[in-house]
């Protein structure tokens, strides 16, 4: 049997109140018999700092390889002081958060500029990300930069784009998240994709293994669940495999579809 981590992500697990909802995250794990899971630490389309888990000790002590995924609306590639501070501050609190409960790493999208920026400035936003941290000493837990689908003025949705982004930030030790969705609508080959992503990266951290509804090339981030989308389930597989890291499931559906498809990804593997 492969060692590869094999999960789903799971939401929060906890109420608005607070909190643990319904045995939490490590019950939707066990329904679905993962051996990682993504969850999110607060709104992903909120400002707002995460709060203290009540069950942070259960799940760092739990056989459970645990992934964040970091609030969607954080850009630090923003030429925008009112996006990009509030998100170096958030992305920071965030770090500290996924650190109390263990996480593996930390997920957090590419960014973009804007309008006639210059995509060099978003290039430099990011060195200077690291650059403030590692001199108060680093990022607590592993940061993972995730490729994303669409968008002018994205930092990582070319490879051009994510190889200028890896000569500002590779020599901070980020690592990185790949997307097959998101690889998928902005035209790579899955193909050869962990080759064409570690000659860049020299390395991949993670895999979100994403069925796509749209087309490749289609600019469109819209998930499926394996099997069901454009994307030859084989083809996928094959990513997983090549790729040799935890897999997590970004995929609609219900406990059934995620257990089956856990099963499915788990003998492919081994």
């Amino acid at each position: 049997m492969s060692s590869q981590a094999v999960g789903v992500h799971v939401g929060s697990g906890l109420t608005e109140g607070n909190e643990v909802e319904d045995g939490g995250v490590l019950a939707r794990a066990a329904e679905v018999d993962a051996s990682a899971v993504q969850v999110f630490l607060a709104d992903p389309q909120d400002w707002k700092a995460p709060k203290p888990r009540p069950d942070a000790d259960e799940l760092r002590d739990a056989d459970l390889t645990v992934f964040v995924h970091a609030p969607y609306v954080l850009n630090v590639a923003s030429t925008n002081n009112r996006i990009r501070i509030p998100s170096r501050k958030l992305l920071g609190q965030h770090a500290q958060a996924s650190a109390a409960i263990g996480a593996a790493g930390m997920v957090v999208h590419g960014g973009h500029v804007t309008g006639k920026d210059d995509p060099a400035a978003g290039f430099d936003n990011w060195r200077k990300l690291f650059e403030r941290q590692a001199a108060d000493g680093g990022f607590p837990v592993p940061v993972l930069v995730e490729n994303t689908a669409g968008g002018d003025g994205a930092m990582a949705r070319e490879l051009d784009a994510l190889a200028r982004l890896w000569d500002a930030v590779g020599e901070f030790g980020a690592g990185f998240v790949l997307d097959t969705c998101h690889a998928w609508a902005a035209g790579w080959d899955l193909a050869t994709v962990v080759d064409d992503v570690r000659a860049i990266t020299g390395r991949i951290d993670l895999v979100h293994l994403n069925d796509s509804r749209d087309e490749a090339g289609s600019n469109r981030d819209r998930h499926a669940p394996l099997g069901e989308g454009a994307i030859p389930e084989e083809l996928l597989l094959g990513v997983a495999r090549a790729a040799g890291c935890p897999v997590v499931l970004e995929t609609p559906g219900d406990a059934a579809s995620h257990a089956g498809e856990i099963t499915r990804v788990r003998a492919a593997l081994g």
